[in-house]
């Protein structure tokens, strides 16, 4: 059995993309065992994979520094591993590479992000605006040059799981059920809340049930208050865990996300998802897994990205690129897929 360790600590939609690959890899190496080393909440993620062990790393306390890599570099040991795939390629992860080819006489492979062909396509004068590799395809291509060769289907894989405590009245219902994840962590991302609370309310007149999905305090009360406000709207914040979410996700009919982590969580249970774009764009390659592009709600502008991770304002003749997307554009396609 080859083991191989396998890097990936952040983000959250990046991390997600990984299991996807690796569902794909395993299925064509039945002798690999994969050991993913990640932030722990993120083990969610990768369930359900076979031959796949999860090593949780604490970048804030036992691993914090170049004393705490050593640590987590000393841990994996016990995995004899025969490889290790960095598909982060930041300085903690070439940290853990190097402290690995100085102890094992296993091959190293290391993501190649793009960052020139990125710059070109996110730049203000002489964008370069084509379609760039798929994060994905960069994913397995670290995995190919381990002497791993695979091929990424690029589709839906639709995943049965249990329904978590407290969902099943309103999953089980014959209603179509539609989930949104209105939030990213950039503010040049997020849909603006006027507009989605127009997108909330229409598909609210047409009976669907509305499964919100979110993070932190404040985003519990905008949820909660669409919630109190409309018919059929249910907000799952600080009520289910990562895992559950995902349980969740998988029996939508539809999901609607910003180009974030709500999209990549879809793909993981083989979920459509129309998603909306703003400074970013889905040329960079971070679509979710198996998403089409025609389901991407944007506008075109010239200024368009200006940015991979949405990090950056992007102004489009003086107004926000994602202020450009109407809340018409969003229920049309809505609309369009769910034949309502």
């Amino acid at each position: 059995m080859k083991r191989i360790l396998v890097t990936r600590f952040s983000a959250m939609g990046d991390t997600a993309m990984v299991a996807s690959v690796l569902k794909n890899l395993q299925r064509e190496h039945a002798d690999t065992e994969i050991i993913v080393v990640s932030r722990k909440p993120f083990f969610a993620f990768f369930t359900g994979i076979p031959r796949l062990k999860f090593h949780a790393i604490d970048p804030k306390n036992r691993h914090k520094g170049i004393f705490g890599l050593i640590r987590l570099s000393n841990e994996l040991q016990k995995y004899q591993a025969d490889a290790m795939a960095d598909l982060h390629n930041n300085l903690r992860s070439r940290i853990l590479s190097f402290l690995f080819a100085a102890r094992n006489k296993g091959n190293i492979a290391i993501l190649d992000k793009g960052r020139a062909e990125k710059k070109a396509l996110t730049r203000k004068d002489n964008k370069i605006l084509k379609p760039l590799k798929l994060t994905v395809e960069r994913y397995a291509d670290v995995f190919r040059a381990l002497g791993l060769p695979f091929t990424l289907t690029h589709r839906l894989e639709k995943e049965h799981r249990l329904i978590p405590n407290g969902m099943l009245p309103i999953l089980a219902s014959d209603k179509i059920k539609v989930g949104i994840a209105p939030f990213a962590q950039h503010p040049y991302k997020i849909f603006p809340q006027h507009k989605m609370t127009e997108v909330i309310a229409e598909l609210a007149k047409k009976n669907i049930q509305i499964i919100l999905f979110g993070g932190g305090e404040v985003e519990k009360k905008q949820t909660q208050q669409w919630a109190n406000t409309f018919p059929n709207v249910y907000s799952t914040i600080g009520q289910y865990n990562l895992e559950q979410e995902l349980d969740i996700i998988s029996h939508l009919d539809l999901m609607l996300s910003m180009d974030s982590s709500g999209m990549h969580m879809a793909s993981i249970v083989g979920t459509r998802c129309v998603s909306v774009w703003g400074a970013t764009h889905p040329y960079a390659g971070f679509i979710g897994y198996g998403q089409a592009e025609s389901d991407c709600v944007q506008v075109n502008h010239p200024n368009r990205p200006s940015s991979v991770f949405g990090n950056k304002p992007c102004d489009c003749d003086g107004v926000e690129a994602i202020d450009l997307v109407s809340s018409a554009m969003v229920i049309a396609k809505i609309n369009q897929i769910l034949n309502v």
